[in-house]
C-alpha cells in the first residue's frame, strides 16, 4: 500500500513535467496565400514566417493595454475592427490619460503589401512601424524594458512565446515580430469588387457602381491604385493648413522642403466604415472629400501636379458623378474582414 501511495505522488509529477515539455516551439506554418487581384508582397514573410502561435501572441499584444504606461490603451483601442481598424468618429487619435493626437487614426489593412507606414512614413518596415505608437507619449507611452519584464512575469506570456518562436525569447525583436505576423494577417480582400475583380460568385455591380468604377479610374486611380487602393507615395492633395496644428507632414520626417505638407496616400478599401477623413479627420463624409477635390483645393508650391491643370486646380466633378463614385467606392467594403472573429480581441 505505501508502494502505491508513493506511486500516485509521482505519476502527477511526471505528468506534469510532461506536459511542460509540450509547451516547445510549434512550427505549425499558416499558409498566407496573396490573393490573385493583388500585387506581389511588399513584407520579407522568409524572415518572419506567419505560424499559428505567432499569430496568436501578435494578436493578444495588439490588444493588451498593460503595453501602455496607463494600463489601458491597447494598439487595438484606436484601431476597432468593426471600423475597419481605425477610431471610428474620432478626427484625432485618443491615446494615455485621454491625451488626444493630432492626426486621424490610419487603418492597418493591407500592410504587408505597403512600403511606409503612418501618414508622414516615419516608418519603412512593418516589424518596426509598431515602436512608433508604442513609445509615442500621447498615444500609448510605452516602455518597452517595462512591457518585456511585465510578460516575464506572466505565464500566459511565457508559455506563447515557447510556443511561438524556436528560442522561445521574451525581447522587443520577438514582440516586434508577433506583431508583424498579426498585421500580415489583417489583410481585406473580399469586397464585392474584389469578387467582381476575380469573376467570383457575388460580385455583381450595379450599372451605377460600374460607371462609379470607370469614373474612379480616371479620375482618381492614378493616386490610389492597385487592389491595395493606394501607390504608397507622398502628396499634397490641396488640403487649406490648420495655422494652430501646421502639420508639415512628410517634412518632419525628411526636412525637405519639396515634401512639405504632403501625407500618405490612404487606401481606400472599406472607406465607407472609416470616417472622418483626411490626416486630421476634418471631413465627415464622402460627399466632403469629393467636395474637396472638385472646388476646394488650395494652390501651393507643393501641390501634386496631377491636382493642377492649365489655371485651375483640383478635379472637377458634377453632381451625378460624385455620386457614382460613391457607389463604386461602397463595393470596396469587405464585410468578411469587418467581423472576422480571427482578428477580434474576444
Amino acid at each position: 500500500m505505501k508502494a502505491k501511495y508513493i506511486l500516485l505522488l509521482i505519476f502527477p509529477f511526471f505528468w506534469s513535467c510532461s506536459s511542460d515539455d509540450s509547451q516547445e516551439y510549434q512550427n505549425i506554418p499558416i499558409d498566407f496565400k496573396v490573393p490573385s487581384n493583388f500585387p506581389p508582397l511588399a513584407y520579407n514573410l522568409q524572415n518572419n514566417p506567419i505560424t499559428e502561435k505567432g499569430f496568436e501572441l501578435g494578436k493578444k499584444l495588439f490588444y493588451d493595454g498593460r503595453l501602455a504606461s496607463d494600463g489601458v490603451v491597447s494598439c487595438g483601442f484606436c484601431h476597432e475592427q468593426s471600423s475597419a481598424f481605425t477610431h471610428h468618429g474620432h478626427s484625432f487619435s485618443h491615446g494615455v490619460e485621454n491625451a488626444i493626437g493630432t492626426r486621424n487614426t490610419p487603418p492597418i489593412q493591407n500592410l504587408a503589401f505597403q512600403t511606409a507606414f503612418m501618414w508622414d512614413g516615419a516608418a519603412t518596415h512593418l516589424e518596426l512601424q509598431s515602436i512608433l505608437p508604442i513609445t509615442n507619449p500621447i498615444e500609448m507611452n510605452g516602455d518597452f524594458a517595462k512591457s518585456i519584464s511585465m510578460m516575464k512575469a506572466d505565464p500566459v506570456y511565457q508559455k506563447l512565446y515557447r510556443l511561438a518562436f524556436a528560442d522561445g525569447k521574451i525581447n522587443s525583436e520577438n514582440m516586434l515580430k508577433a506583431l508583424a505576423q498579426f498585421m500580415v494577417m489583417v489583410t481585406s480582400s473580399n469586397s464585392r469588387f474584389d469578387k467582381y475583380s476575380r469573376k467570383e460568385s457575388g460580385g455583381i455591380l450595379t450599372q451605377e457602381e460600374l460607371d462609379g468604377y470607370s469614373l474612379f479610374s480616371q479620375k482618381c486611380a492614378s493616386c490610389h491604385s492597385t487592389a491595395i487602393f493606394t501607390d504608397n507615395s507622398f502628396r499634397n492633395n490641396g488640403l487649406s493648413i490648420d495655422p494652430k496644428l501646421n502639420d508639415v507632414g512628410r517634412y518632419r520626417v525628411t526636412e525637405s522642403k519639396e515634401d512639405l505638407y504632403k501625407f500618405k496616400v490612404p487606401s481606400l478599401r472599406n472607406i465607407e466604415k472609416t470616417a472622418p477623413y483626411m490626416h486630421d479627420g476634418r471631413f465627415f463624409t464622402l460627399e466632403a472629400v469629393l467636395d474637396h477635390y472638385s472646388k476646394g483645393v488650395i494652390n501651393s508650391p507643393t501641390l501634386d501636379p496631377i491636382l493642377k491643370n492649365d489655371n485651375e486646380v483640383g478635379i472637377f466633378l458634377t453632381p451625378s458623378e460624385k455620386t457614382k463614385i460613391i457607389a463604386f467606392l461602397k463595393t470596396l467594403t469587405d464585410n468578411q474582414y469587418l467581423t472576422d472573429k480571427q482578428f477580434s480581441e474576444f
